[in-house]
């Protein structure tokens, strides 16, 4: 059995912008397969465009083609595979990007985020069990992140779902999938922000928002965000930043130690560029963290001053997926949610169909939006 659905397919990599009427990221009829054992067949109510997709278009973090693109989404189970005994159709899900094999010595000790056996899947562009489910005339089609989100229908591993209460509209449901839970636990779990400590974020997309949230949410003072695009920085500062900096002008570093009385004791980078990196780390104060948590290209290096790790005590950290463990985080972030202390649906800036996806990606590679979210069933 199957059922047939349309998705959108990145057919090649290194597609620069304009995407609207290019061939590069197309519409697509495809047919979907059962969900073998461990797995869910859900369908789309909502998914964020990230650049973590925008990345692979670009061809800055390789993938293999033709893929299904997405990975931040929210949905509900239509059928379960074999095996499946705690997720039943109706069930309402978040979908996360780094699938959970549940046995690895990572996801053993509690890093799921690490998980092996999900980083090799997300590689390969397979679901954990090996192999893809979307096809058509005998060729198969890669799964992104083992999610896939930007299609009607996608099957995921149970290990890349988080069953969430009906309550939680799809809307804010998909961005705790990524953007939040990532921006978030970078806050929370990686640098272990506490009170009366200074935080600066560098770039105020989905995640550096988020980042911006949580170290308000944790009683960081001062929050310095900084970007170049005026609109962000207004939203940072509505959001709980207590100062805003444009990364254009002429000394950043100087205005962050200007701002935090020396340096900051948390840096975040939420860009995904090393230059960036760079900058973070001289922001931040002698003992301070600087935390990488955008995804550069992975040919990009980076020059940092060794002596400065021993002789200043500094710590460089990496946060992928905000050091997350989705089944507890999620949860938790949905508390904060209900409870009116996390604002999640203020990063959203409008919905799509599919027939706006490939312009909707110009928009991402401006700047100018932070999370757009197609809605496949509604199209």
């Amino acid at each position: 059995m199957s059922v047939e659905t349309r998705a959108a397919v990145l057919w090649r990599l290194g597609a620069e912008p304009p995407y609207a009427g290019g061939s590069a990221l197309t519409v697509e009829s495809l047919t979907l397969s059962d969900p073998g054992a461990g797995e869910l067949l859900v369908r789309v109510e909502a998914a964020g465009l990230c650049h973590s997709d925008l990345s692979v278009i670009n061809g800055s973090r390789p993938r293999p083609t033709p893929m299904v693109l997405g990975h931040e989404a929210a949905g509900v189970v239509e059928a379960a595979g074999p095996g499946v005994i705690d997720v039943a159709p109706g069930d309402h899900v978040v979908m996360t990007f780094v699938p959970s094999c549940g046995h690895c010595t990572e996801c053993a000790s509690g890093r799921p985020a690490m998980c092996t056996v999900g980083a090799v899947a997300n590689g390969a562009g397979t679901l954990v069990s090996g192999g893809t489910r979307f096809g058509r005339d005998g060729v198969g089609f890669a799964h992104h992140l083992g999610v896939s989100a930007f299609a009607e229908r996608t099957v995921v591993s149970r290990g890349s779902v988080v069953v969430v209460p009906p309550s939680v509209p799809f809307d804010v449901a998909a961005m705790l999938g990524c953007a939040v839970l990532t921006g978030f636990g970078a806050v929370v779990n990686t640098a272990v922000v506490r009170p009366g400590e200074s935080v600066v974020v560098f770039g105020l997309g989905g995640v550096g928002l988020s980042a911006v949230m949580a170290a308000a949410l944790a009683g960081a003072h001062p929050v310095v965000a900084v970007d170049t695009v005026a609109e962000k920085l207004s939203l940072a500062r509505s959001l709980g930043a207590t100062s805003v900096l444009d990364a254009r002008s002429d000394d950043v570093v100087a205005a962050v130690r200007d701002a935090t009385g020396g340096g900051a004791d948390h840096a975040l980078e939420c860009v995904g560029s090393a230059a960036v990196l760079e900058t973070a780390f001289a922001a931040t104060a002698r003992g301070g963290t600087t935390v990488a948590v955008g995804l550069p290209d992975p040919a990009h290096r980076t020059a940092l001053p060794a002596v400065t790790l021993t002789g200043e005590g500094r710590v460089l950290r990496g946060s992928y997926m905000g050091s997350a463990a989705p089944a507890r985080d999620i949860p938790r972030l949905i508390r904060l949610w209900e409870a009116g202390k996390l604002p999640v649906g203020r990063l959203r800036t409008g919905d799509i169909a599919f027939d706006g996806l490939a312009a909707a990606f110009d928009e991402l590679a401006a700047g100018r939006a932070v999370r757009q979210l197609l809605r496949p069933a509604a199209t």
